[in-house]
């Protein structure tokens, strides 16, 4: 279901989850936030997958949010966002007039959560990235993903609430991401994306005390992300590459190791238009 199977390589055209879509490269949820502010990018890419969405509003953690990494970054956000019913009044209507896909990604506590919040969106979007797997919230999160009977459930669920595509993105935090995803996919996902990010922490030396707990992303993640695509690569429906990338070879890597699509993330926080780049550089490896 990789890449020789949608790709048109003449203009980087793609079909997935039935859906036609200009590119393969989406924006990672959480680093784009709605796509308003870089609309010009926005609309050039294949698809936007919005911040987590959860059932109410949160303001998320505390200071420090980010710190950055040799490789990458650790963030601790904490799914700040104003609620589903905030985000379909006042948010969702701005969304709709770009050109592009748009995915809400749904951050849920509970099998409750999940369907509360697709059931309130409805069909005003053209799919949904389930969040099972953040790791720098409690009362779900991490733990929440790795058992495949409640990712099961969800997926169930939320598969009565819609018949728009349902994506599962897959954390790989101390467990087999394959088992997840292949009870997800049996309850009727229509594609997975993985991974999210890696349990991470880093010490204030001075102070002799942990700064930051939270999700490690950037580069420093790429080859173990590039290798749960791969280990995932026959689950029979598409696979959505996330984890370090920053160029258009990065994002051939994915297609290579089975990705139909691929989510960009931490490389917008230092370059915005680092979508646009990895278009433009995929070109040269897919024409």
């Amino acid at each position: 279901m990789g890449l020789f199977s949608n790709w048109e390589k003449s203009n980087l055209k793609c079909s997935i989850f039935g859906l036609d879509l200009r590119n393969a490269i989406f924006l990672a949820s959480g680093t784009f936030e709605y796509g308003l502010l870089y609309k010009n990018v926005t609309n050039k890419v294949g698809a936007i997958v919005t911040k987590g969405i959860t059932a109410s509003g949160r303001a998320g953690n505390p200071p420090p949010r980010v710190f950055e990494t040799a490789c990458g970054l650790i963030n601790s956000v904490g799914l700040e966002n104003p609620g589903v019913k905030v985000f379909c009044k006042d948010i969702l209507p701005e969304m709709r007039k770009l050109k592009t896909r748009i995915f809400v990604n749904v951050a849920g506590f509970s099998v409750g959560d999940f369907v509360e919040i697709v059931g309130e969106v409805g069909d005003q979007v053209d799919g949904f990235e389930l969040n099972v797997s953040c790791p720098n919230v409690e009362g779900g999160g991490v733990a929440f993903g790795r058992d495949p009977e409640i990712c099961s459930r969800v997926v169930t669920e939320v598969r009565k609430t819609t018949t728009l595509p349902v994506i599962v993105k897959l954390t790989a935090n101390f467990c087999d991401p394959l088992l997840v995803g292949r009870a997800c996919v049996e309850a009727g996902a229509d594609g997975i994306s993985l991974v999210n990010t890696l349990h991470a922490m880093a010490f204030d030396i001075k102070k002799k005390k942990v700064m930051i707990t939270g999700g490690l992303s950037g580069p420093a993640i790429k080859p173990f992300a590039l290798y749960c695509v791969h280990h995932l690569r026959d689950l029979g429906v598409p696979i959505i590459g996330v984890g370090g990338i920053i160029s258009g070879s990065d994002a051939y890597e994915f297609l290579l190791a089975g990705a139909s699509a691929v989510e960009i993330g931490s490389a917008t926080l230092r370059d915005p238009y680092a979508p646009l780049r990895i278009i433009q550089e995929l070109e040269e490896f897919t024409g």
